[in-house]
């Protein structure tokens, strides 16, 4: 008998017969003699259309209010899982954040997990029951309902799996797998059948959407696996795990893209000591990750450009504070635009293969895409280039790579 964490994404819930589908799939394990533990999202497109209404109401929303009302898909959808899977006969309890103490900072709508109390999980799971539980949120030292960010149930899940010390850790999308490119975009990529933690979180911080980042972290940390696979169809998916050495060899894994890109420069800043600094201690402040971030010499050597790259979702609340900035730090000027986009290319000793590295850049140039920014580490080459070049340059570098040579 094992533990075992599943989590279940929107698309798995979407409507009431994808929830008894779901419940078949639980109920399997549970009768097999496996303790289970659920962690499901909101069902599909509840969580933008709430964020939709929120913005009908205000352009502001108060981050409290908000995390308030996005809480609520997920506890429709543990309360219809648990109706469904006790009609299938089993034992069955659906717990929210508040329920069970999951801890987290008071960092609304981008909380970070301090403690999960596993008391009580343990003692249904002991008392036979399957236990469901709302992911994505959290509540805080006030016990105000916190939500971990888009993509926070994959975080959820993983948790627990570290907490109770799982045995395995299941995640269930609407893909089978992880992909060396977006199928959307891609006719023909391949699914992997494993992949490290160090390259599952670049391509997840890259733009491939399969699983949430921070969720890949803890699993590091924890050397907990990760079956990801499909709710729709019973075959093996993509294991995330500890990764094999790979000695003096350049190996691609994926090419990703993420089109959700808005990019910040600060003109003619004084060339002295703790400029960036404060563009980027302040940012921190709000929560606000920068990710390529490029400091160039103007034609005046004692000025400095910076640009900087950040989440469209976060692109309004960057300029502002950037604005600031501004005057503070004596700059010239502010530019931002979000018409921009990241493509990368992921894989084991890039940074140090010359003729791979020269070979992503031959590839954007013959296809005459442009590149604005280059971020590059011992896995990850990352262009900002043009959105309507997106697809095109996915396409482009994903022949190169993954489709010759074989």
């Amino acid at each position: 008998m094992a533990l075992i964490i599943q989590k279940y994404g929107g698309t798995s819930v979407a409507n009431t017969e994808r929830v008894k589908e779901v419940a078949k799939k639980v109920v399997k394990y549970k009768k097999e003699g496996h303790d289970v533990v659920v962690v499901v999202s909101a069902p599909a497109g509840m969580t933008d259309s709430l964020v939709k209404n929120a913005y009908e109401i205000t352009s502001n929303p108060n981050k409290r209010e908000l995390d308030m009302l996005l809480t609520t898909g997920e506890q429709i959808s543990v309360a219809l899982l648990s109706m469904a899977i006790y009609e299938l006969g089993e034992k069955a309890i659906s717990f929210n954040a508040f329920q069970i103490d999951f801890r987290t900072t008071s960092d609304h709508t981008k909380a970070e997990i301090l403690n999960i109390d596993t008391k009580k999980i343990e003692e249904k799971l002991t008392g036979g029951n399957v236990v469901v539980i709302a992911g994505f949120q959290g509540v805080d030292e006030n016990f105000d309902i916190t939500t971990l960010g888009r993509g926070g149930s994959d975080t959820t899940a993983v948790a627990l799996g570290a907490a109770l010390h799982a045995d395995e850790v299941e995640i269930y999308t609407d893909v089978d797998g992880v992909y060396t490119a977006d199928p959307r975009v891609v006719d023909n990529p391949k699914k992997l059948k494993e992949i490290s933690y160090q390259e599952m979180l670049e391509l997840a911080s890259s733009g491939a959407k399969v699983l949430h980042p921070r969720s890949v972290e803890i699993a590091a940390k924890y050397n907990i696996n990760i079956h990801l696979r499909s709710s729709f169809e019973d075959i093996p998916g993509t294991i995330v795990k500890k990764g094999d050495e790979i000695m003096e060899k350049a190996q691609v894994v994926g090419v990703t893209s993420s089109k959700n890109e808005g990019k910040i420069t600060l003109f003619g800043l004084p060339d002295r000591p703790g400029t960036a600094a404060k563009v980027f201690s302040t940012l921190a402040k709000a929560k606000i990750n920068p990710d390529i971030i490029l400091q160039s010499s103007s034609i005046n050597k004692d000025l400095n450009n910076i640009s900087f790259t950040v989440k469209t979702a976060d692109l309004k609340e960057a300029v502002k504070i950037t604005e600031t900035l501004k005057e503070d730090l004596g700059a010239a000027g502010l530019a931002y635009q979000d018409n921009i986009a990241k493509v990368s290319v992921i894989g084991v000793g890039l940074r140090t293969h010359y003729e791979t590295v020269s070979a992503i850049f031959d590839t954007l140039a013959e296809n005459k895409i442009n590149i604005d920014m280059i971020s590059a580490s011992e896995i990850n080459v990352s262009c900002i280039i043009e959105e309507k070049d997106i697809d095109k340059a996915v396409k482009a570098l994903h022949a190169k790579f993954i489709n010759l040579g074989e």
